[in-house]
């Protein structure tokens, strides 16, 4: 699953859900209806939480 959040915690967007194939795979983030700020881009697979923060400017 790979998803965005707030820094409130709330989600704002699901990129990705379900089973990908081993690999490097690339999404779109369309933000165009999200204000700028920081947002934090979680990714989680087989028990493991990967969380990076990401800053929209407009």
């Amino acid at each position: 699953t790979l998803a965005v959040y707030n820094s409130l915690g709330q989600k704002v967007a699901q990129l990705s859900s379900g089973y990908l194939s081993a690999g490097e795979h690339k999404v779109v983030w369309d933000a165009s209806d999200k204000a700028s700020g920081v947002y934090y881009v979680m990714l989680k697979s087989n028990g493991h939480r990967v969380v990076r923060k990401a800053l929209l400017m407009k």
